[in-house]
């Protein structure tokens, strides 16, 4: 399965947030993904998700990669700002991310920020993947 890769435009408003979801849950089935992988890509995903305030069609980029999975989430205007602001103390997107996910990377491309996510990926039935 390795290599395989989705992508989804959403609309920014929050009623398609479960579309989200739904196709990382089929996703999650689909690599037999333990369901706390499952939960930290979901709360990532929803973390950004609610940073698209513009109106902006925002894009979930999922790629399957060998033992791990990358999401690809843009663009915003002002993502950088936010992962940059408060300290190691405070409760921000930043310490959020890193709590969930093995990286994370901001992008300059197509005039917008793109937050790139990588998470390790284990599965049910035989541990680390």
């Amino acid at each position: 399965m390795s290599g395989d890769e989705i992508s989804l435009t959403l609309p920014a408003d929050d009623a398609f947030h479960s579309v989200a979801h739904l196709v990382l849950g089929g996703l999650a089935v689909r690599l037999d993904l333990t369901f706390e992988n499952l939960e930290d890509l979901e709360l990532a995903i929803d973390a950004l998700l609610e940073r698209s305030t513009d109106g902006t069609d925002v894009t979930l980029l999922v790629r399957v990669l060998d033992g791990e999975l990358q999401a690809v989430v843009g663009p915003f205007d002002a993502v950088r700002s936010e992962l940059e602001e408060g300290g190691e103390e405070s409760l921000n997107l930043r310490r959020i991310l890193d709590t969930v996910c093995d990286g994370v990377e901001i992008v300059d491309r197509d005039g917008g920020q793109w937050v790139e996510l990588t998470k390790r990926i284990e599965t049910v039935g035989n541990g680390k993947r």
